[in-house]
């Protein structure tokens, strides 16, 4: 009998084991997606069978994507796997591999069958995996203008697909505020960052940082290259001008404001003059030469950006309240006069992050000047140099509310047949390719690899390669593909 009871003791024991082994298996969610309520016309049977599927297709997609990741691979190859066309196996052909490595890591050009199946993702060290994918075989479109459109592939926009990237820099451990490539030069490239600092670096073979620029205490908030690439004279929130020798990595002078410096310009014909806009409601030119200010006119309220036209007679600028001004330059004595102003319609005045000249657009036939605002209004004019740069709007593209500071920039002519293209950053971190001429379906591309807000984009003067940077300081150069 004691024999029995201990056995007895012990069946029992085993049965409560299971029964904990039990309850511990079942997963608390899926009876919280089985035990919601459902609507009084749904059939029940139906609506949990579903739920259960649905949970059981989530779970096993989480231990494919766990194996896909234990062989070496990340989500963005396992995204590309699944969405792969089904005639891939025809396609596919052996991929060459990226080098990891530090910043300035060269990508090599790879076959257009192999990048299909390329990968864009990241390592938890931010290492590049392998070339970027053909973003026209990516491209879909939507019937908005949102960040969030997925462009279709069309004839019109081959031209704007790439073939992965070039190259990228991630040694910036701040946010990337301001992005350009040298005057006249494809292979020179600078970025200023929110701790202070400049880099300049070459994207040519190897790609590497010759130059970092440490004197601000401050975020850089834009810089210019001089005509001949031998200095950059950049701004900063520390209220200084700084004018370094790129050569030598010096800074040769430092001229200090009142106020913040939210922008500045190298005059394109006399180089001896620097336009500089600050907080203080003010344009000041300064002579290079003697760090002495020429010239000032005030505005009604900071200036944020500004650019100037070809000739340098004539500065655009915007203030933050979404105005845009049109302010006449005497290219030898320095002396500045406003010409005309256009007042933003919107009820809701948002700072201008962007004003970029253009000498010659389709769409305008003439000169143009394109603005963007924090809020992601994008407008596009045509300038009227005879009556001193008079903007008459030809037509404007809202985009998904901002919060950061992010920059656009036209993109290169494809034809005289083409649209007016531009390109933005974006704060779902893609970079997007809008199409200025259509009513709907604006969106026509986008690039993926980014995993921060992108907040500045940029072009080479060859117009083959695209730099854009985001919040977390890395910069991405993206080859574009040969079009004819």
């Amino acid at each position: 009998m004691a024999e029995q009871t201990s056995e007895e003791k012990s069946s029992a024991v085993e049965e409560e084991d299971k029964k904990k082994n039990k309850s511990e298996i079942v997963d608390p969610e899926l009876f919280s997606c089985l035990l919601q309520p459902v609507t009084a016309n749904s059939d029940p049977e139906y609506i949990g069978t579903r739920r259960l599927l649905l949970y059981l297709k989530a779970e096993s997609g989480v231990f494919r994507r766990r194996d896909w990741r234990c062989n070496g691979k990340g989500y963005v190859a396992y995204r590309n796997y699944i969405g792969r066309p089904r005639n891939w196996e025809s396609l596919k052909s052996p991929s060459v591999q990226g080098t990891p490595g530090n910043s300035g890591r060269w990508i090599p050009p790879s076959s257009p069958h192999s990048l299909l199946f390329e990968v864009d993702s990241w390592s938890s060290g931010r290492d590049l995996q392998s070339g970027n994918l053909d973003s026209s075989r990516r491209s879909s479109f939507s019937s908005n203008a949102s960040d969030n459109d997925h462009p279709r592939q069309r004839g019109a926009e081959l031209a704007y697909s790439f073939v992965g990237m070039h190259c990228i820099f991630d040694q910036c451990k701040a946010s990337v505020t301001v992005l350009k490539f040298g005057h006249m030069r494809s292979d020179l490239l600078a970025y200023g960052a929110s701790d202070g600092t400049l880099a300049v670096c070459t994207v040519s073979g190897p790609p590497s940082i010759i130059k970092e620029l440490k004197g601000h205490s401050k975020d850089v908030t834009d810089f210019d290259f001089s005509s001949n690439n031998q200095y950059i004279a950049s701004s900063s929130m520390d209220k200084t001008v700084r004018v370094w020798e790129i050569a030598k990595g010096l800074c040769i002078r430092v001229i200090y404001g009142v106020s913040s410096q939210s922008c500045i310009r190298f005059h394109p014909v006399n180089n001896n003059f620097l336009s500089v806009g600050n907080s203080n409601k003010e344009i000041t030119v300064i002579n290079f030469s003697t760090g002495r200010i020429i010239n000032k006119t005030v505005f009604d309220s900071e200036v944020t950006s500004m650019d100037q036209d070809h000739t340098g007679q004539l500065i655009f600028c915007g203030d933050a309240r979404g105005c845009i001004y049109s302010v006449s330059m005497n290219s030898r004595t320095g002396a500045l006069s406003r010409s005309h102003r256009h007042r933003s319609s919107r009820r809701q005045k948002s700072p201008i992050t962007t004003v970029q000249y253009r000498s010659f657009s389709l769409l305008a036939r003439g000169p143009v000047l394109l603005t963007c605002t924090q809020d992601g209004s994008l407008s596009f004019f045509s300038v009227a140099l005879e009556i001193q740069g008079y903007l008459t709007l030809r037509c404007s593209l809202k985009l998904t509310q901002q919060i950061h500071s992010i920059r656009a920039s036209f993109c290169p002519l494809l034809s005289l047949e083409k649209g007016e293209y531009i390109v933005a950053g974006s704060e779902d971190s893609n970079v997007y390719f809008y199409d200025l001429t259509r009513p709907t379906n604006t969106c026509v591309n986008k690039l993926q690899g980014h995993r921060f807000p992108v907040t500045c984009v940029a072009w080479n003067h060859g117009e083959n390669l695209l730099a854009s940077s985001d919040f977390s300081g890395t910069v991405i150069v993206w080859k574009r593909s040969k079009t004819s």
